[in-house]
């Protein structure tokens, strides 16, 4: 998961560079007054969107099989806790009734 994340995070990165290389050597226009760096940033966003998707597929089916074998190990540890909580309580209400 960390992998993907700082993977997305350099394609973001150099997105940015390249959106900051056209907009100060003209071929993107500049932000409107103080925006500037706001528009660097969304354009950059916009163009590592759709890049991120295509090349990082394969790690992010990685990253989704780590988080779903996570979450399944969590349902099964909530199941196997409420079944031992169950147990004990069955086991402390035959005791407590009298034979």
């Amino acid at each position: 998961m960390l992998r993907y994340t700082l993977m997305r995070l350099g394609i973001f990165a150099g997105c940015l560079v390249v959106v900051w290389g056209a907009v100060y050597s003209g071929i993107f226009p500049r932000g409107y007054g103080d925006a500037n760096f706001l528009w660097l940033l969304l354009l950059s966003m916009v163009l590592s969107a759709p890049i991120s998707w295509v090349v990082l597929r394969k790690e992010r089916d990685r990253a989704s099989v780590q988080v779903v074998g996570k979450v399944e190990r969590m349902k099964a540890n909530l199941d196997a806790n409420r079944s031992q909580e169950d147990g004990a309580d069955d086991t402390a209400r035959t005791q407590g009734q009298p034979s």
